[in-house]
């Protein structure tokens, strides 16, 4: 009997253990689990901080783009202004009115290069969908199929970025 018993208490703590190692077992699967969870939410949480950084930076790095969108019709007066024809005949005033306009546009066009906005080329060069936009076409058989014939209004870009595309005369 008594062999029985520790035989039975052989069988008992075998058991035992075999329930403690499953257990074991069970409980290093899920703590893999959740270390993996853990590893994904960390690797979310970075990325979203990256995006987050990027965004800021996009932000602060192009926070100038509307005003400078609303002066570019201003820049377009002044041009157009100080193109006037200003013959011999015309008044001392008007003169003296169009030499500010000229300081006026290059204080201007100075503030604009600091804040690293830059004319498009176009004129004679070959037309470019992502810097031109065509509004006309022309047959001109002194020049090339594609290349821009005449810009109508000029196109900025402001950093790395096109704000306005080139309004332009296409040759066919």
């Amino acid at each position: 009997m008594e062999k029985e018993k520790k035989h039975i208490n052989k069988e008992e703590h075998h058991e035992k253990h075999e329930e403690h190692v499953k257990q074991i077992e069970k409980l290093e699967l899920a703590l893999k689990e959740e270390q993996a969870k853990s590893m994904r939410i960390q690797a979310e949480m970075l990325n979203f901080k990256k995006r987050k950084e990027d965004e800021v930076a996009s932000f602060y790095k192009y926070c100038n783009e509307d005003l400078i969108e609303e002066l570019l019709p201003v820049i377009d007066n002044f041009e157009r202004a100080i193109q006037m024809d200003t013959s011999e005949d015309a008044s001392d005033e008007v003169k003296r009115f169009l030499e500010g306009f000229k300081m006026i546009y290059g204080n201007l066009v100075s503030i604009l290069n600091k804040e690293e906005v830059k004319e498009i080329e176009a004129s004679g060069i070959e037309f470019d969908p992502n810097y031109h936009q065509a509004v006309l076409t022309e047959h001109d058989e002194t020049k090339p199929s594609g290349v821009v014939l005449e810009v109508l209004q000029k196109g900025y870009t402001y950093k790395d970025k096109v704000i306005r595309p080139a309004m332009v005369k296409v040759n066919e």
